[in-house]
């Protein structure tokens, strides 16, 4: 039986991150994956294969609706679907490729199985061929990530009720789709199918689109998508979902309990994602869970079980992969005897669309219903110089601040490079700079951060100098 210092389950965003930090360490270091291929969710049916998608049908849709504002003709445009699929899995084939080049430069054995606790100090791996692997670890990391979930009346049977996974597998265009929820897997999917011409109706239980975000990207985002041709339908409650055979079929009702179905080719289930824990062998340890099914950490991320740690999407929380990957240093560095320290509230988030989406720190809401006094400073990007050149002019930048010190509280975008863009609101919220001084640094011109700067201004209690 082979012994490591470190052993690592899942190779998603988390479990190769944690791997890799484990191996820099000097940790001798076992990587564990049920799948062929390393990278989890993220990188083979999530992250990475819908922003390949993404960035693709948004390139379709620019050539068929925007070129020739820029003087730009041509005769005819067709979407070859195949080589749109075809592209996806080739960048997906290059991160997983990219992956196996990390783990040997690093040293790192990798075991293809399912890995399953026999006890506390042990673990089995079941392999493909029906072997078993046994060993043991001075440490585990639990990082097996999370799989879809779905509502009661909604049974997933991968053929016409689908997940993300499968929408990111198909054959041929979908005429008609119906969206279970208007989150952030729901909406990108939304503008994937969107773009290529496929009818997309969207049904989500809240208010809301995004409605974890500040209400105001969400309430913003429902305007574009439905501009751009998305049926949006909030505030119903999806009850039953139907086979047909060459099509399915949703239900769903309002909040005034009135009764109506609809008729696609698929409906897509994206109601959010659950703890992946089955077959960790879990009850032969004595690792607890929480009541929503996610593993039970303290704030060192160790179980119950001291040696056992867990991380990612597997513990609860924002399920990002960034956030799986800052637990994964963090929980190795602990076990190294370092200090690092995690700021959930500093995570961003993002949506994909276009235009994207991007959050970090606390929202209106949020602070409303804690009591927290608050000002904004909000700025458009219909009136930033670079949006205009570029026809980008959909969205805003939000900034909360704290009315007494100027303490950034939260930063909200809607518009053009907001995932860029977020980044530099992180640096100001982790490193508590204030709104004014996040004002006063220059900032490139014409550059849609600009937007940044007036709403930074804004928040300050100063006057924008463009509006």
């Amino acid at each position: 039986m082979e012994e490591f210092d470190i052993a690592v389950i899942g190779s998603g965003p988390g479990g190769y991150v944690a791997a890799i930090r484990s191996a820099q360490l000097g940790y001798k270091t076992v990587l564990i994956e049920k799948y062929n291929s390393l990278g989890g969710t993220c990188t083979n049916v999530g992250c990475i294969p819908t922003k390949a998608l993404l960035d693709s049908t948004h390139h379709y849709a620019d050539a068929a609706k925007s070129f020739r504002a820029h003087g730009i003709e041509f005769s005819d445009i067709q979407l070859n679907f195949e080589q749109l699929y075809r592209r996806k899995s080739e960048v997906v084939q290059k991160n997983t490729q990219g992956l196996e080049f990390l783990m040997k430069k690093n040293k790192i054995s990798v075991l293809h199985g399912i890995a399953s606790f026999v006890s506390d100090e042990q673990i089995k791996v079941s392999h493909a061929d029906q072997t078993e692997t046994f060993l043991k670890s001075k440490k585990y990391i639990i990082a097996t990530g999370s799989k879809p979930a779905t509502i009661p009346g909604v049974i997933i049977d991968k053929k016409r009720i689908i997940t993300s996974t499968e929408a990111l597998d198909m054959k041929e265009k979908p005429e008609h789709i119906a969206i279970i929820g208007g989150g952030v897997i729901g909406v990108e999917m939304a503008s994937i199918f969107n773009r290529i011409g496929t009818k997309v109706t969207i049904l989500e239980y809240a208010d809301n689109l995004i409605a974890n975000m500040d209400q105001e990207l969400g309430s913003a985002l429902a305007k574009i998508l439905s501009k751009e041709g998305v049926e949006i339908k909030l505030g119903q409650a999806v009850y039953k979902t139907e086979n047909l055979g060459e099509k399915a079929k949703v239900y769903f009702k309002n909040k005034q309990d009135e009764q109506n179905e609809l008729k696609v080719d698929y409906v897509l289930v994206a109601v959010g994602r659950k703890p992946n824990v089955t077959a960790l062998g879990l009850e032969n340890t004595n690792v607890t869970l929480n009541a929503n099914g996610t593993i039970k950490v303290n704030e060192l991320l160790q179980t119950a079980v001291p040696n056992i740690y867990a991380i990612g999407d597997v513990i609860g929380g924002a399920m990002l992969a960034h956030k799986a990957e800052e637990e994964a240093v963090f929980a190795v560095e602990r076990i190294n005897g370092q200090k690092p320290h995690i700021h959930y509230n500093r995570i961003p988030s993002v949506v994909y669309t276009w235009p994207e989406v991007a959050s970090v720190g606390a929202t209106e809401e949020e602070l409303k219903r804690d009591g927290v006094a608050y000002q904004i400073g909000k700025f458009p990007f219909a009136v930033n110089a670079r949006a205009r050149a570029g026809m980008e002019q959909e969205g805003f930048v939000k900034v909360i601040s704290d009315p007494k010190y100027g303490e950034l509280l939260g930063v909200h975008i809607i518009g053009a490079r907001a995932a860029d863009l977020i980044a530099q609101a992180v640096v100001g919220l982790e490193y508590e700079v204030i709104a004014g001084d996040m004002a006063s640094i220059s900032y490139a011109h014409p550059t849609y951060s600009e937007a940044l700067k007036e709403a930074y201004t804004i928040a300050s209690g100063k006057p924008s100098l463009n509006i």
